[in-house]
């Protein structure tokens, strides 16, 4: 099993911590894992990307063309990444930015992101959002999984965070 994966969207949108915990939570099942971000010339609000790649097997490069997924969380990216996504692969899409979608040979999926993170009134928790969304897709990992993986990026100072990013989680496993 092998799994390429890119994520996508604004600086400040959550998209390293996104790849960082997907990558995390293979090493917690005892899979292999490469990270590489790639980050635009600005930091909010600039163009933001990376790179995850899970595996059973040794990986081998950190760095590939093609991917098995994609999540877009802007519109941007959407156009730039989606041609790199295998004809038998999958592009989860914030559908609260990307209003124009063209046909793909991909599996589509587009959840309105923004408009659930406001329901619980951030929009920081966007990326978590589209997380459970995407967890529910990729099957790997379980929710208490992820939780650690949270409580390690979030460390003890923002332990407070960890019980409204529960809540967005499951919103977007409900997705």
């Amino acid at each position: 099993m092998i799994k390429r994966i890119r994520i996508a969207g604004f600086g400040g949108q959550g998209v390293m911590l996104l790849g960082e915990i997907l990558a995390y939570a293979a090493t917690l099942k005892d899979l292999n894992s490469i990270f590489v971000p790639t980050y635009g010339p600005e930091t909010r609000g600039g163009t933001a990307n990376c790179m995850v790649t899970i595996s059973d097997r040794p990986i081998y490069s950190p760095i590939f063309t093609a991917c098995d997924d994609l999540i877009a969380l802007n519109e941007p990216s959407f156009i730039k990444f989606s041609p790199a996504v295998k004809p038998d692969g999958y592009i989860l899409y914030n559908a609260s930015l990307i209003k124009s979608v063209p046909a793909s040979k991909a599996q589509l999926k587009g959840i309105p992101a923004n408009d659930l993170a406001m329901e619980l009134g951030e929009l920081k928790t966007m990326n978590i959002v589209v997380l459970g969304t995407y967890l529910k897709h990729l099957g790997l990992f379980d929710h208490e999984t992820i939780i650690t993986a949270l409580r390690h990026f979030f460390g003890p100072k923002k332990e407070h965070l960890i019980p409204m990013n529960q809540k967005a989680l499951e919103i977007g496993e409900k997705q």
